[in-house]
């Protein structure tokens, strides 16, 4: 970077709310005049060389005549004309992108190209400069029915606009030969395509600069670039199997294909954007706001971040396909599909790259007098060749390069002094804490958590004095205030088993980085949590003895969907250990939005925040804790509470855990900053997602639950959820500020003399009951009664 980082918290304290005046770039003039451009672009990461498809002409040609016959051109919207489709050359974006697709299919991508961007420009001139918030929800309304998954009952409406008529003849085009499973995913990104550019308007409109973390995850959406990925596959002929559709790697492939797409744009579309649109949803603009940096500081924290996400990308296709194609099965041609899709993605970040640099639509000065024709050199291409590319310093020396793999853990870094915190949420108390207290402490005993592993004395993870130091029943009793003393026993429970969980499985595979024994245990924990109740395996540790019985004590009284949230809340948490695994066996600090949204199921969030659904039944349809308010919510106090952890964790984890995952390291790692430095990008981080839960909370949820018609049963339970949360997150801190497990005192102290039997010497009954095989069972009446 350039520019050193500032790191006055001043600013980006009130960066959640902060007002922005539109279409203002700021003054780049230097003493000898204004500058040409905002800033000067950075030194990008190429690791992928760019191709042309020899069918350009035929497309530019093709794509232009379509332009006039669905209206884009008419000269009475006064939006596009031809010369501007002409320079802005969609025809040689899709060439770069799709350098393999025969002439017909460019053909298709390059008339869904020139749509969705007619769709922008449309957008913003009938709606967002006018901010018609109203006329703009119609709008979006509309288009839904001309993108039917299945055949629809009835015909569709009559289109009324060049943006209806080109997505009805786009999608009758694309999708008889997908599949359903591909159509509907198709579907899905496409809406929000569409549909998220009301939060852009909204953010217009309130003069409002979304926080790093909030941009990341909106900008997938608004973006498009998931949309475009879907695309991909369309083009290459080879769909991603539904068995590994949803998958982690997958999922990871498609987000970092995502923002580097949509951070390259940023960065050629800012003097645009900012300057001439009033746009507000750009990475430049929201990093020089948030962390107070000038223009070009920012650009190249923007590209660093790039840089960083390309690594990303990489990393989970030499690390994580492999495993993934052996752990479902996938066949020769399934895997080769994957590998032609993977390869797709990458020939779009170089084209897409190529043809920014030509493009009138972006600030490029000096670099569209390359031939429309030109090449790079040429040169191997594909996986494992990109070493074949000369200019690759600026990824080698970048965030997620090599630097990423040469952290030295467990260097002394000392007790840390936490910050000042915001928290504007008061904490409430429960009145059964001290019953809380006793009891976790012996069911902790009766499930075997104080015990000797494998009968090698001293080889306990916990000890009865340590569980009382660590406290979680005031962790407990402040996220759930109201709660009855029988499920305040229950929530600490949870927390005491989470947490020991936590600690078990790095003692027993982090440290031989035993990989292959860390997913056989992952996966027996599931059949511990059967939907149906029925009897599970004998357990072979504490992590499962407690876990049947915590199982059988929550899942009795819920409905199936409900028990397989939880059950997948469970799930998400213990599978994020093998992320951590395996980054512990790579030596590698991990990448900073990899870090963020893995973290919240390492922490549990899903976890803790399904016990406060527990009580919700169905008053809540699914699909309303799915929309992008109510995922808003949870994501900030997820953020939120993990972002604490790590503050009150630094020491514990960085000294005497040789531990990666920690978001003071992450920040000192991208940023090259020291402790105290990363410590108040943190600090900020949080104050910036408890302002965005304000936010929502007080501004888009009245929104939501209007537009959805919500009654007002479901408004109280959305009310009374969104309260469940301030107690999360005050709770949390709260536990933070009065544990002891991260104390220095703790950490140095030696280990306890406290002779247990080894667990299954002399198993103990769970709670005065039987375990093992048809046992679950017997639990059923004492959580019935009363």
């Amino acid at each position: 970077m350039t520019e050193s980082v500032s790191w006055d918290a001043r600013a980006r304290h009130e960066f959640g709310t902060a007002a922005f005046t539109p279409w203002e770039v700021p003054d780049t003039s230097g003493p000898e005049g204004p500058a040409e451009q905002p800033f000067e672009l950075p030194d990008f990461y190429l690791p992928y060389p760019a191709r042309l498809n020899p069918h350009v002409e035929t497309a530019r040609a093709h794509t232009r005549a379509w332009a006039w016959e669905m209206g884009i051109l008419d000269p009475g919207l006064g939006i596009w004309d031809e010369a501007r489709l002409d320079a802005m050359d969609y025809g040689l974006l899709c060439a770069y992108t799709h350098p393999d697709a025969s002439a017909t299919e460019l053909d298709l991508i390059t008339d869904w190209y020139v749509w969705v961007f007619f769709f922008d420009d449309h957008f913003l001139e009938l709606f967002k400069r006018g901010r018609d918030i109203a006329g703009a929800k119609a709008y979006l309304d509309r288009l839904s029915a001309f993108m039917p998954v299945d055949p629809p009952d009835s015909p569709p409406p009559v289109p009324e606009n060049p943006v209806e008529r080109g997505l009805a003849d786009l999608w009758a085009r694309t999708v008889p030969a997908m599949s359903a499973d591909w159509r509907r995913r198709f579907a899905q990104s496409t809406a929000h395509l569409l549909e998220e550019s009301l939060w852009e308007l909204s953010n217009i409109d309130e003069g409002r600069v979304a926080n790093p973390l909030e941009y990341i995850e909106m900008r997938r959406k608004v973006g498009g670039a998931p949309w475009s990925a879907n695309l991909v596959e369309h083009a290459v002929g080879a769909e991603v199997p539904a068995a590994i559709a949803a998958s982690r790697p997958m999922g990871v492939l498609r987000d970092t294909f995502a923002d580097g797409v949509h951070l390259r744009n940023d960065l050629f579309s800012y003097e645009r954007e900012i300057g001439e649109e009033g746009e507000l949803s750009n990475g430049v603009l929201v990093f020089e706001r948030f962390f107070d940096l000038g223009t070009q500081g920012a650009a190249d924290a923007v590209n660093d971040l790039l840089t960083s996400r390309l690594h990303q990308f990489e990393n989970t296709v030499l690390t994580e396909l492999p495993p993934l194609f052996e752990e479902h099965g996938l066949g020769p041609l399934e895997r080769l599909g994957v590998l032609a899709y993977v390869k797709g993605l990458q020939d779009w970040q170089s084209g897409g790259h190529e043809w920014h640099m030509r493009s009138s639509r972006y600030m490029n000065r000096g670099s569209r007098d390359l031939p429309a024709t030109w090449n790079p050199p040429l040169g191997p291409v594909g996986l494992g060749t990109a070493a074949a590319r000369v200019d690759l310093r600026p990824g080698l020396s970048g965030p997620g390069g090599v630097g990423s793999y040469t952290h030295v853990p467990f260097q002394p870094v000392g007790p840390m002094t936490p910050p000042e915190i915001y928290m504007p949420f008061p904490v409430r108390a429960n009145p059964h804490l001290g019953s809380a207290r006793r009891h976790t402490v012996e069911w902790a005993r009766e499930t075997g958590m104080f015990a000797d592993l494998a009968g090698v004395p001293g080889s306990a993870v916990w000890s009865e004095r340590k569980l009382r130091v660590f406290d979680f029943a005031v962790c407990a009793a402040a996220i759930n205030p109201d709660a009855p003393a029988r499920e305040l026993d229950l929530a600490t429970d949870w927390l005491t088993w989470g947490t020991y969980a936590d600690d078990y499985f790095p003692a027993v595979f982090g440290r031989t980085r035993d990989m292959a024994g860390a997913k056989v245990f992952n996966t027996r924990l599931s059949a511990f949590m059967p939907l149906d109740l029925a009897p599970t395996p004998p357990p072979a540790n504490p992590v499962e003895t407690a876990l049947a019985d915590l199982w059988v004590r929550t899942a009795s009284t819920m409905t199936m969907q409900a028990r397989r949230r939880f059950r997948a809340g469970v799930e998400s948490m213990t599978e994020s250990w093998l992320w951590e695994l395996a980054n512990h066996m790579q030596n590698r600090v991990p990448d900073p939005v990899d870090y963020v949204e893995m973290r919240r199921r390492s922490f549990g969030s899903d976890l803790t925040m399904n016990l406060c659904r527990i009580d919700h039944g169905d008053t809540i349809a699914p699909e309303v804790y799915r929309t992008r308010t109510i995922s808003g919510l949870e994501n900030s106090a997820a953020d939120f509470g993990a972002l604490v952890n790590d503050l009150f964790s630094y020491q514990k984890e960085i000294q005497f855990e040789g531990e990666l995952h920690n978001c003071v390291l992450v920040v000192q790692d991208f940023f090259g900053c020291d402790a105290a430095q990363a410590v108040g990008v943190v600090n900020d981080l949080m104050t910036s997602r408890v302002r965005q839960f304000e936010h929502l909370a007080a501004t888009e949820l009245p929104v939501l639950c209007d537009d959805l018609g919500l009654d007002a049963d479901a408004r109280q339970t959305l009310d009374g959820y969104v309260q469940e949360l301030r107690d999360w997150m005050a709770g949390v801190l709260l536990w933070h500020r009065e544990t002891g497990r991260y104390d220095e005192s703790e950490l140095t102290r030696p280990p306890d003399p406290e002779p247990v039997p080894a667990h299954g010497a002399s198993p103990a009954p769970v709670l005065g009951g039987p375990t093992g095989l048809g046992t679950a069972a017997a639990h059923l009446g004492t959580l019935l009664v009363g």
